[in-house]
């Protein structure tokens, strides 16, 4: 198969060899599709110190949102742009980590198809399930593989593409003090929005008040962003959820401060503003036209960029004591009302 045919693939290659004195690259695994094998890259560069935080950029879970991936290569293009000429860039990066995956799931977007070669959806995924009633099918169903949303088979280990985020994740972000990630995608309402978990459970997370700060660091830097932040249970729960899964294993560490997000692409505004598009599987995840695709590779930069900014110099923002509890109990007003908001403050 002539990579002509997989224009992400083709340009993470291409990417990859323009930044080879600088990017440290490794296959985690490979996947078998159409009698072809495709790789799924893993990509560091800066400081691999063990004691500098860390930021991860992820895209490609759903082979049908295509524009994740494309975000997270054009961020990670700019960069090695800027490497032959930014005496800046290079000073941050002796204190900041950068981990890549742009394409978890290569099969998929081969395919064009939301879960991988096997049926999986890899966000529904994960040995975790939601502790209160999810949405039928949505939500995750093991009923079958040619349904949506299949999270495999309850006695099987996860997907291979699967497990190889789980090691990354735990290999270069987790075992630092702090790191964040951001996975990219798309297809949900007008709005794009910043999701953190819970999407198993409609509880807070541990880690609400160092979300309420650095959503606030991100107000007070960029006044006129348009991004909505919310826990992802604002809008429905989820089974296997992929995030809840990897944040769970660490939140209780003491003196390890892991936040993983979402950007969703809010594509129904593509869809409004050209209604053919929906009569097209990939046109309700994507902007078909090539202006209102620049637009969008274009207007997700400054979040990128805020994330790596923000992770090297989070001790300058990360909240403790009072001002940890001041944090929080302004989210819990913001996000969470009610009886889980008072479930939420109990010992």
């Amino acid at each position: 198969m002539s990579l002509s045919a997989f224009p992400e693939l083709l340009e993470l290659e291409r990417i990859i060899a323009a930044g080879s004195p600088y990017l440290e690259t490794r296959v985690v695994c490979e996947v078998a599709v159409d009698n072809s094998r495709f790789p799924v890259y893993a990509v560091a560069l800066g400081n691999p110190a063990i004691d500098v935080p860390a930021v991860g950029y992820f895209g490609g879970f759903h082979g049908l949102e295509r524009i994740g991936t494309a975000v997270v290569l054009v961020y990670l293009r700019s960069l090695v742009s800027r490497l032959r000429w930014d005496s800046v860039l290079h000073k941050t990066l002796e204190s900041v980590r950068f981990v890549f995956m742009p394409l978890v799931n290569p099969g998929g977007i081969w395919r064009g198809t939301r879960a991988n070669p096997n049926g999986v959806d890899l966000m529904r995924n994960a040995p975790i399930e939601s502790t209160e009633r999810v949405p039928f099918m949505i939500g995750g169903q093991r009923i079958s593989a040619g349904l949506p949303w299949y999270r495999g088979s309850a006695d099987s280990p996860m997907e291979p593409e699967s497990q190889a985020v789980c090691r990354v994740v735990e290999e270069e972000l987790q075992a630092r003090e702090f790191s964040l990630t951001v996975d990219c995608h798309s297809g949900f309402g007008m709005h794009d929005r910043i999701w953190f978990p819970y999407a198993h459970s409609s509880l807070p997370i541990e880690h609400l008040a160092e979300i309420h700060a650095l959503k606030t660091i991100f107000d007070d830097t960029y006044s006129n962003h348009n991004y909505l932040f919310e826990p992802q249970s604002r809008q429905y729960l989820t089974h296997g959820d992929m995030w809840d899964y990897l944040y769970r294993r660490v939140a209780g560490q003491p003196q390890r401060t892991f936040l993983p997000l979402t950007l969703e692409m809010g594509s129904w505004i593509w869809v409004k503003k050209n209604p053919r598009q929906i009569f097209s599987r990939h046109g309700i995840f994507n902007p078909l036209i090539e202006h209102r695709q620049q637009r969008v590779l274009r207007r997700h930069l400054s979040w990128l960029d805020f994330l790596a900014r923000a992770a090297s110099s989070y001790r300058r923002w990360l909240p403790a004591g009072a001002e940890r509890q001041r944090q929080r109990e302004l989210a819990l007003e913001r996000w969470y009302r009610g009886a889980d908001a008072q479930r939420a403050t109990k010992p």
